[in-house]
């Protein structure tokens, strides 16, 4: 079956999530370094790993499959979730795709380099209403997409 893994430390869509999960009745896995709140429902499974560097990232890499969706603003997580042939949607909405990837992890890059040469300061900018609409707009395409495909493991 089709589950969503969800980066969930700094998810802003958490809810969203749940709330389309529930409509489709899928599985949940809301992977953090911390305890999170998360709705009672079978169907959703709160995984607390260890604080260590990317013990998220790697707890999802290990586990998705082709018939998943992941969500996260993670580009190296995002790049390794389609490598495992998932379907990748960032925070905002925007899917990673594998013709975006490449694009992404460069421009990840040189916002590193900018940051540690104190050219950027400051974080992403606070989300927005059309951000949440675009978001539940991929979650859904994504999730009609698999199951056309005949997506079930």
């Amino acid at each position: 079956m089709t589950a969503i893994y969800v980066d969930a430390d700094a998810c802003p869509v958490k809810a969203e999530i749940y709330r389309v999960a529930e409509r489709y009745a899928l599985r949940v896995f809301v992977v953090s370094n911390s305890y999170l709140n998360v709705p009672r429902d079978p169907r959703h499974e709160l995984v607390v790993v260890t604080d260590s560097f990317d013990a998220a990232d790697n707890w999802i890499a290990e586990r998705v499959g082709p018939d998943d969706i992941v969500v996260t603003a993670d580009i190296p997580l995002a790049d390794r979730s389609i490598k495992a042939g998932a379907s990748v949607i960032g925070n905002t909405g925007v899917p990673f795709t594998p013709a975006s990837i490449g694009m992404a992890m460069a421009n990840r890059e040189l916002l590193s380099n900018l940051r540690a040469m104190g050219e950027i300061t400051g974080g992403p900018k606070p989300m927005a209403q059309r951000d949440r609409s675009r978001f539940l707009s991929a979650l859904d395409e994504a999730i009609q997409k698999i199951r056309r495909k005949g997506g079930t493991r």
